[in-house]
């Protein structure tokens, strides 16, 4: 079996939650899977650089940034960071820059939109506690699978 969404959803329907469809991708890697680390914050990426700096070890970083469609919270920079540091991916339930960079970088980025403005960064915000978004409830150290049919999360690792 694959680590496709659907081919997990089927094997596994009741491990697995599913997200509403309301994200698009915007990584050069469309299918990625991993472990969850949270972030929740509004409108201030500076824990999302602080986390990308550190050794992602193949994890997803999973970024409640409240919805806002006011600025971007991930943008090359930061992609590039994630990549140095082997992150799996970044979801961010707000908005991202630079697309057509973090486009051809090898990296899951799955968000709601663009945005060209940048955020301000003064460090508020909290790290690895539970966030839920699009209908599903995103924690620390659950794993998170992603692809171009969408994004589902499971509190375990899934056989594939």
């Amino acid at each position: 079996m694959s680590l496709a969404t659907t081919d997990l959803s089927d094997a596994h329907p009741t491990a697995v939650q599913a997200a509403d469809p309301i994200f698009r991708d915007y990584g050069g890697r469309r299918a990625f899977h991993g472990p969850i680390t949270t972030l929740k914050l509004f409108e201030d990426n500076a824990l999302v650089r602080s986390a990308l700096e550190t050794a992602g070890e193949g994890r997803v970083l999973v970024v409640d940034g409240g919805g806002s469609m006011r600025c971007a919270l991930l943008g090359d920079q930061l992609a590039e960071l994630a990549v140095r540091h082997a992150w799996a991916g970044v979801v961010v339930y707000g908005c991202i820059r630079d697309s057509e960079a973090i486009g051809q970088l090898a990296l899951g980025v799955k968000a709601l939109a663009t945005h060209p403005l940048k955020s301000i960064k003064r460090g508020e915000g909290q790290r690895d506690l539970p966030v839920r978004f699009a209908g599903v409830t995103f924690r620390p150290g659950a794993w998170l699978y992603a692809d171009a049919d969408g994004l589902i999360v499971s509190d375990q690792a899934l056989p594939g």
